[in-house]
C-alpha cells in the first residue's frame, strides 16, 4: 500500500476534490444537500476555516479553503464533514469487509486529492474548474445555472459576468 505524504501548510489555501466511494447516479450529494451544509457548518464551528470556492455535484464535490494561520489540520475537518454527512443520510451502500472490521460507512472514497495552491493564477485556475465543472459534466450549459455553487457569490463580488464560460473552449480549464 502507498504512503500517501500531503502538504501541510499552517494557513494554507488548498483545492480539494472529494468523491463519493460509489457513483450510483442518483445524485445523493445534491439531493442531501442540506446535510451537507449542515456537516460543513457543524465542523467549521469546532475547526475554522473559510470556503473561497465551492460546487457540490451529484457524486463529489470540488472546492478551496483557507486555513487559520496556526492551523494545517485540514484531515480532521474532512473526516467530520464526511462522517457527519453519512449520519444524517440513511443509504443501502456496500460496505467491504475491510470498512466493516473499521465500523466505516461505505458512502465516500477514503482518500480525496488535495493540492496546495500556489499563487494568484494558480488560485484563479482553480477557481475557473470549480465553477465550470457542473458545464464540463454536461448538468448545464452554463455555470449561472447549477444552484450548488459558489458562482453567482463571485458574480456578485464582480470576478466573473454572468455569462463567463458561455461558449468557452473546456480545454482552457483543464488543470494539469
Amino acid at each position: 500500500m502507498r504512503t500517501y505524504i500531503r502538504t501541510r501548510n499552517k494557513g494554507g489555501c488548498y483545492f480539494f476534490t472529494v468523491n463519493l466511494a460509489e457513483r450510483p447516479g442518483d445524485g445523493l450529494l445534491v439531493r442531501h444537500v442540506d446535510h451537507l451544509r449542515s456537516a460543513f457548518r457543524e465542523t467549521r464551528a469546532d475547526h475554522p476555516f473559510m470556503i473561497d470556492a465551492i460546487v457540490i455535484l451529484p457524486d463529489h464535490l470540488h472546492c478551496i479553503w483557507q486555513l487559520p494561520p496556526d492551523d494545517d489540520d485540514y484531515p480532521t475537518r474532512w473526516r467530520l464533514i464526511k462522517s457527519g454527512f453519512s449520519r444524517r443520510v440513511v443509504t443501502n451502500e456496500r460496505v467491504s469487509e475491510s470498512r466493516q472490521r473499521k465500523h466505516e460507512r461505505g458512502l465516500w472514497q477514503r482518500r480525496y486529492w488535495e493540492h496546495a495552491i500556489r499563487d494568484d493564477e494558480d488560485y484563479r485556475q482553480h477557481l475557473d474548474y470549480i465553477h465550470y465543472n457542473p458545464v464540463k459534466h454536461g448538468f448545464v450549459e452554463s455555470p449561472k445555472d447549477w444552484d450548488y455553487s459558489s458562482f453567482r457569490r463571485f458574480v456578485d463580488q464582480g470576478m466573473y459576468s454572468l455569462e463567463w464560460a458561455a461558449n468557452m473552449e473546456i480545454d482552457r480549464l483543464h488543470l494539469e
